[in-house]
């Protein structure tokens, strides 16, 4: 390994390893749906935030992709996405802290403007660092990068749940203080994060003709792209689909409040379940994606995302301690689809219209915008057995489409 590249793995490794004990604070499957739901007992107001958490930069990926591509050096976008997101977790903080006790509908009204500004902040910033993680390290060197920073992640994860364990285990902290602390913590995180950005060396982009479009022209090519590359479309349409797996994942903690009436002191011990999950199954993923690729990962994954729901609702006929199973599960989940679905979109993107396809991809991941807010509608007119045996039909039916693509792909390859 060359000293340049071995700079750009520390680099990464070292905002990889702040932004996830940062994230460990607001973990959107233990912490933010216990926040949440002490705030307010409304699982369509719940599926709501989440909606905009996780689709909302989705919908402006495009718009960012192409206002992106008119500039050659994109390392000023990445710290502007961190800076924004870590002031959208003080905002947090400090609402929540002022307010919890006193006003907590005012705490959710302004969720709704902190969690719009957390998840654009962080589409804004996640395009700009796939184009200058592919610049920066060759395509055979990902996989590895990916293992290993997830491998550094799921340290700083442990590190994180102990935190947060911490915080609510006992009487130390009461409501709002608690929730306020780790928030505040996430913000000091994300500023130590960025600072390894400051480092790194960015070569230029290699920039093609759809840089000086104007944006409605712009997305009028996306169609003859998916036309074009079958693969790309075919990514696109599995992707949407395994989307379903994360229309669950907030509500797993939400289940198990429901069915054993769990208090606070659960919180820590689920995320560290969790996160024990994706260190073990780190080893696992960074084998798979050396030893196959980057789909094997994704398949393996959304297999994953189809037994799961099944198997919480069998665990939940036997107690809060057997149901910490599920979250350990959803570790090896969480862990696969960092290191699966990106890998292999930049495996199949061409160089020079890597950050058209990323804001493609994003954009057209339009199922993550409505997926939370109906797994919220879902719970509540049809419940969770109904909602969990859907989720796994829909994985299932994705499993099977990308494991039939693999198979044509053998069979060309032969």
């Amino acid at each position: 390994m060359n000293k340049s590249l071995k700079k750009s793995y520390l680099i990464f490794i070292w905002h990889g390893f702040f932004l996830t004990l940062t994230m460990s604070m607001i973990d959107f499957n233990t912490v933010f749906p216990s926040l949440v739901s002490t705030l307010i007992d409304s699982k369509i107001i719940f599926g709501l935030l989440y909606s905009i958490m996780l689709g909302a930069p989705r919908i402006f990926n495009i718009i960012f992709s192409h206002y992106m591509n008119a500039y050659d050096y994109r390392k000023k976008f990445l710290l502007i996405g961190i800076y924004l997101r870590a002031f959208s977790f003080l905002g947090m903080a400090a609402f929540t802290y002022y307010f919890g006790s006193s006003s907590p509908n005012i705490v959710i009204i302004s969720f709704f403007f902190w969690v719009l500004v957390f998840s654009i902040s962080g589409g804004f910033a996640s395009i700009s660092y796939g184009d200058i993680i592919a610049k920066t390290v060759g395509r055979e060197e990902r996989g590895k990068l990916y293992a290993s920073k997830q491998f550094a992640a799921s340290l700083a994860a442990f590190m994180g749940g102990m935190v947060v364990q911490n915080i609510f285990s006992g009487d130390k902290f009461g409501f709002p203080l608690n929730y306020s602390i780790t928030l505040f913590i996430g913000f000091v995180g994300l500023l130590i994060a960025a600072f390894a950005f400051w480092m790194i060396k960015e070569p230029p982009s290699v920039n093609k003709d759809e840089d000086l479009l104007s944006l409605k022209e712009y997305i009028k090519k996306v169609p003859a792209i998916l036309k074009k590359d079958k693969d790309f479309a075919s990514f696109i349409i599995i992707e949407n689909m395994a989307s379903f797996s994360l229309m669950l994942l907030p509500f797993y903690i939400v289940y198990a409040q429901d069915s054993f009436g769990i208090g606070t002191d659960y919180i820590g011990r689920y995320l560290l379940f969790q996160i024990a999950g994706t260190i073990v199954s780190n080893l696992l993923w960074g084998y798979i994606s050396d030893k196959l690729n980057s789909q094997a990962v994704v398949r393996i994954c959304i297999l994953g995302g189809a037994v799961i729901p099944i198997i919480a609702l069998l665990l939940s006929n036997f107690g809060p301690e057997t149901y910490s199973m599920i979250f350990f599960l959803i570790g090896f989940l969480i862990s696969g689809r960092k290191v699966g679905f990106e890998p292999y979109l930049l495996e199949i993107a061409p160089d020079d219209r890597r950050t058209v396809y990323l804001g493609i991809r994003g954009t057209l991941n339009f199922l993550v915008v409505l997926l939370p807010l109906m797994g919220g509608i879902f719970i509540d007119f049809f419940g969770y057995l109904f909602t969990f045996i859907l989720v796994s039909v829909v994985m299932s039916a994705a499993y099977y489409l990308l494991r039939r693509k693999s198979i044509r792909q053998e069979i060309r390859c032969r």
